[in-house]
């Protein structure tokens, strides 16, 4: 930007840095292990893909969700849960039950 655009800004119409990085703030909720909320029902309310820390060249899926009356997040490795949660993204907040398909897990 110039100088002159720069002074011509009008400050209250940029956007706030916190209204769209909020990726890179902790997502609320406590930890749970996956295998603790197989065959219950959950409130999926967010969630968030990342490189994984684990396991090198893959992802790691973070889940929110409402169980009990309490917010939750747990992580995976699942490429089929990252899939359907993907596919689900436009349907958020959404209710589901995620279960284990031999060794594979699924929301259904």
């Amino acid at each position: 930007m110039t100088l002159d655009e720069i002074k011509s800004l009008d400050v209250n119409q940029c956007n706030k840095f916190a209204n769209f990085a909020k990726d890179k703030l902790p997502m609320p909720g406590k930890k749970k292990r996956l295998d603790e909320i197989l065959n219950r029902e959950i409130v999926v309310t967010d969630f968030r893909i990342t490189k994984s820390k684990r396991k090198e060249g893959t992802d790691c899926l973070q889940i929110q969700f409402m169980l009990d009356n309490d917010v939750w997040v747990v992580f995976t490795g699942s490429a089929v849960l990252i899939d359907q949660i993907q596919s689900a993204r436009d349907n958020m907040p959404f209710r589901g039950t995620l279960v284990k398909i031999d060794k594979y897990y699924s929301f259904s």
